[in-house]
């Protein structure tokens, strides 16, 4: 006779995150990681920042959750560059870790790459946790250089100038400046595309594009979250993704657009300037330390394929992929 008090696991069931599920999976996203980062209060982490809801509406069709009972328990979000995609945050909540939930997320998540054909993948998790690693190894994934976010303050001392945006030109179909940037994140890498993300902080009003220019030619652009309620939390100012145009003068088009960014949280009146970099790309790295940009916290990008893509030498781009 079978032991009645023997219980089934709960169904998990992956399904796509639609607007009511906004809030708990933002719930469940601060409820993780301050649990494993060791929050004295978890529910209150990061409580200033927007992930969940910002990625969302950039494309709802590429967001999922973990529902069981009707209860969200984990969530992933998944953005597309062009020829490069991404995930996360992807957060489980604490009392559902080392269930399957993560990897039951993962598989619809390479399903959209898949039908996106996009050609470079990868992520940004913790490099000190093996379950972290390993799970996306399981997938594909592997483990390449470290990522540093870096901080700089931003006080009365700053001298730069206000930088010139992209609503300052007009809307970006009629100014070229969509078509510049493409152009630029082409050169860099092929279909390397921001246009999301240019869009994202229009529309939403997270921020603004910084723009850098060369008499009528880009020389570099910077996607730049402001404030509370952004990426970026309170005062500080988070370049999402910045670059500037290979080639001869590089590192003076990318000193050229530190110094943008700086001036646009001056502006805004934030204290702080956030960037990811990774370490493979060790001149524009060098060109931050120089810039006054030191390292907060770092993590680890995770490829599919293992190559390095744009995380190279001699590139000139700012992003983390968290």
């Amino acid at each position: 006779m079978a032991n009645s008090s023997l219980r089934s696991e709960p169904v998990v069931e992956v399904r796509a995150l639609v607007e009511s599920d906004l809030a708990a999976a933002t719930r469940v996203m601060q409820r993780a990681f301050g649990t494993f980062l060791g929050a004295p209060d978890p529910d209150r982490f990061m409580t200033d920042r927007n992930y969940v809801r910002s990625r969302w509406r950039a494309d709802p069709s590429a967001a999922l959750t973990a529902v069981v009972d009707g209860k969200v328990v984990g969530s992933n979000l998944v953005t597309a560059w062009g020829s490069v995609g991404f995930f996360g945050p992807l957060t489980v909540a604490p009392e559902w870790w080392n269930r399957g939930v993560a990897s039951r997320l993962l598989e619809p998540t390479l399903a959209l790459f898949t039908a996106w054909k996009t050609a470079h993948t990868g992520l940004y998790t913790f490099p000190h946790s093996p379950r972290h690693v390993g799970l996306y190894q399981k997938f594909g994934f592997s483990p390449r250089f470290l990522t540093a976010v870096m901080s700089r303050p931003v006080d009365g001392h700053d001298d730069a100038k206000a930088p010139d945006l992209a609503a300052s030109v007009g809307s970006s179909e009629g100014s070229g400046v969509l078509e510049q940037c493409r152009t630029l994140t082409h050169a860099i890498h092929d279909g390397l595309d921001l246009e999301r993300e240019i869009r994202a902080v229009a529309t939403q009003q997270l921020g603004e594009t910084v723009l850098v220019w060369d008499g009528d030619r880009l020389a570099a652009f910077a996607v730049c979250h402001l404030g509370a309620d952004t990426e970026a939390g309170a005062g500080g100012c988070y370049v999402k993704f910045g670059a500037a145009r290979p080639g001869p003068g590089v590192s003076d088009r990318f000193d050229r657009l530190l110094d943008a960014c700086v001036g646009l949280a001056r502006t805004r009146g934030l204290s702080r300037v956030d960037a990811g970099i990774s370490l493979a790309r060790e001149e524009a790295y060098r060109a931050m330390r120089r810039a006054g940009f030191r390292t907060e916290i770092q993590g680890v990008c995770m490829h599919r394929p293992n190559e390095p893509a744009y995380h190279r030498p001699g590139v000139y781009a700012i992003d983390d992929w968290r």
